[in-house]
């Protein structure tokens, strides 16, 4: 055996304390303070030149373009006020388009609760620093399992056990000091010295009141045990409310992404989130207001409130949707276009609109919304009037609805309205605009419509239905005014079958068609009905099948437009798989159109189509092709066409197709061909050129070439 000296035991039963080491103390939290800049911003420009050499509907146009530059920017400030900035402007040549030009700044609460949405998933509590009471426990179970972890490190050191050995020889010395130094034999006794170590004597032990420096040695453990099963049981303590703290944390992450993602409305988040004492980096100030505030536009901005009042309206000017446990919206503006005859430019004269909505309860719940509305509006059965002068087109109207949400998953919607009596009635009866609207024996001007919807959870089935009777002389901004009655209504539903697998649409209606040139006391009584099923399972063909209405616009004179309805069966299969390592896609298309030659101008009246198309995908290399009929009662047409698309590298991708066409009768035979390149540039944007000579219907039921051309440009930022 060899003696290793410890200079450093000290104390009078030779204690080997090693020297006291600092404790770790807990260091108050200073976060860092990471620069929020004030504005966020992305997004994206595009510009889009296009060219055709003859257009492809009744409408006949040659040598159009169309330049187009947009630009959407997402800006969030502070990284905690989402809005949304859009501008677009289109000019060109051709009749059909009015050339627009258009700014929107937008605020909607849908863009703020994704913010919270998306703050919540990535809340990660083992970074809240600001919480100061976790933080706090945290440091002191580190200060605590460091004293147990020294404490442990004390018992089970070597030091110990040659301590004990050495007090046992020490011990054994002090009882026989006073004995011979020979045994009866003759032989001098073993002596045991310790010249590194200080052990106490026997007066020293018996003051102590022990009988041995073993006895004092174990009493030493004994208290350093004592105090070592002390800080485990605190650490313990510590370590339960430190896990029941965090585990709090933990369900009000999961608490706080229930109440953003399944609240009813607004006014339910809002007291979920109220309650949650939530840090200024989830929800920051002002957000009860913003929550609030359904929407604000400002610019070129939508109006849709309610059937009976404005619905799908564009205006250039202000729109705001308040509803915090009351509802207040209003909007402002001059009439842009509706979005259903913006392809037309006729010479309207100046139209705007101004509504003050106001109402109690929320809007996805129980309400009930009063509307004022008032403006200029183009009254379109301008032959009833017989004066000279130009009509007074203003209008005016007053509207109640509300809605009953029976429970979750039902709900109706109704509303009632009287409005001002057109310029020529009120001309006919010497009413003021006031006047006719408030005279309680007129009925004529009257309107109302009823709506629901139905969710059956157990078949997973939903139901929309609705119904509108609207008076000769009702005006408002969601429907032209043409003289006579009109009745709309709807029956729709949808039903999931096999797991969700098979889903079958259908609906019926009768839709109150309202062509803004129609002659007076036009009402419509057709009754459209379609259905549509689509099946999906997992690796097998996608299959879809439909019989729905159709229409098609033509121009009959300068300012006479007719759109002639008719009904269209439509059926698709499509298939992803891989064959032999290759990704293919299989797709053919069989459609039906039910109408007239009388009905239309273009070629495929009365006519079964069919295409088939195969496309393989070989890495950089996407070769498509396909075949196409249609027949009708005069001839057929045969097509066939060949494409591939080579991307060379992340920035170059390039691609050409060729496609013959055979007509019969006429033995019209025509080859056509299209080309694209991509070019993505580094830091500047991805060009995309593409040129293409097809055939669309001419005269005569033969086609006709059309070139086109177009060149698009995009910036992501």
């Amino acid at each position: 055996m060899i003696q290793i000296p410890v200079a450093l035991y000290a104390g009078p039963l030779g204690d080997t304390h090693l020297p006291a080491l600092r404790e770790r103390k807990p260091v108050a939290f200073s976060p860092v303070v990471q620069r929020i800049p004030l504005l966020q911003v992305h997004g994206n420009v595009t510009y889009d030149g296009y060219y055709q050499s003859n257009s492809d509907t009744p409408y006949l146009e040659k040598d159009i373009y169309q330049h187009t530059l947009t630009t959407n920017l997402d800006i969030t400030v502070k990284n905690q006020y989402p809005v949304h900035l859009a501008f677009s402007t289109s000019k060109g040549n051709s009749m059909l388009f009015r050339n627009l030009t258009g700014i929107n700044l937008r605020y909607s609460n849908r863009d703020f609760k994704q913010l919270l949405l998306d703050k919540a998933r990535s809340w990660d509590v083992g970074k809240l620093k600001q919480l100061r009471e976790v933080d706090s426990l945290k440091a002191r179970m580190d200060v605590d399992w460091a004293k147990i972890e020294r404490l442990k490190g004390w018992f089970t050191a070597p030091r110990q056990k040659q301590r004990m050995v050495e007090a046992r020889e020490h011990d054994y010395n002090l009882r026989y000091q006073d004995s011979l130094a020979f045994d009866g034999l003759g032989l001098k006794k073993p002596t045991f010295t310790r010249p590194f170590m200080k052990l106490p004597d026997k007066k020293e032990i018996v003051s102590a009141g022990r009988d041995s420096a073993v006895a004092l040695l174990r009493e030493e453990f004994a208290q350093k045990q004592k105090e070592l099963d002390s800080l485990q049981k605190l650490y313990t303590g510590l370590e339960k409310l430190y896990n029941k703290k965090r585990a709090a944390l933990g369900s009000k992450k999961a608490s706080l992404l229930e109440a953003i993602k399944n609240s009813k409305n607004d006014e339910e988040m809002l007291t979920s989130l109220a309650s949650m004492n939530l840090p200024d980096s989830i929800l920051p100030p002002g957000y009860k207001l913003l929550l609030s505030m359904k929407s604000l536009g400002i610019g070129r901005t939508m109006v849709d409130y309610s059937e009976l009042t404005a619905k799908n309206i564009s205006i250039t000017g202000v729109q705001a949707e308040f509803n915090p446990s009351w509802y207040v919206a209003f909007a402002t503006g001059a009439v842009d276009y509706r979005f259903r005859d913006y392809v037309l430019n006729a010479n309207r004269p100046k139209q705007y609109l101004n509504i003050i909505r106001l109402g109690a309860g929320q809007k996805e719940g129980n309400n009930v919304i009063v509307s004022f509305y008032t403006g200029k509006k183009q009254v379109y059965n301008y032959n009833t009037n017989t004066n000279a002068q130009a009509p007074d087109n203003k209008i005016m109207g007053i509207s109640v609805e509300g809605r009953w949400q029976i429970n979750r998953n039902n709900y109706l919607v109704g509303e009632v309205a009287k409005s001002s009596l057109p310029y020529y009635a009120r001309a006919a009866s010497h009413q003021s605009l006031g006047g006719s609207m408030t005279q309680m024996g007129q009925r004529s001007n009257e309107a109302f419509s009823v709506s629901g919807f139905s969710y059956v959870p157990r078949t997973a089935t939903r139901f929309t239905g609705m119904y509108k009777l609207m008076g000769p002389d009702f005006q408002s901004f969601s429907l032209y005014s043409s003289g006579s009655q009109q009745v709309a209504w709807l029956v729709k539903a949808e039903q999931p079958l096999f797991r969700k697998q098979l889903t079958i649409t259908g609906s019926v209606k009768r839709n109150a068609f309202n062509n803004i040139f129609d002659s007076t006391g036009y009402s419509s009584k057709t009754i459209f009905k379609s259905i549509q099923a689509t099946f999906r399972r997992r690796n097998w063909p996608v299959l879809s099948l439909g019989y729905y209405p159709s229409s098609q616009l033509m121009k009959l004179a300068e300012d006479k437009f007719m759109e002639n309805m008719f009904y269209t069966l439509v059926g698709t299969a499509s298939h992803n798989y891989a064959c032999k390592g290759i990704s293919m896609n299989t797709m053919l298309s069989a459609t039906r159109f039910y109408n007239r030659q009388t009905d239309s101008s273009f070629v495929y009246f009365n006519s079964s189509n069919l295409q088939f198309t195969q496309t393989l995908f070989l890495k950089s290399l996407t070769l498509s092709g396909g075949a196409t009929l249609s027949a009708n009662l005069d001839y057929a047409l045969y097509g066939a066409d060949g494409n591939a698309q080579y991307r060379i590298n992340s920035w170059l991708e390039v691609g050409a197709g060729i496609v013959y066409n055979y007509q019969t009768v006429y033995a019209n035979k025509q080859i056509g061909y299209s080309g694209n390149t991509r070019l993505n540039v580094p830091k500047v944007g991805e060009f995309v050129l593409m040129a293409d000579k097809g055939f669309v219907p001419g005269v005569n039921k033969q086609l006709v070439p059309n070139k086109t051309g177009r060149l698009t440009y995009t910036k992501i930022f």
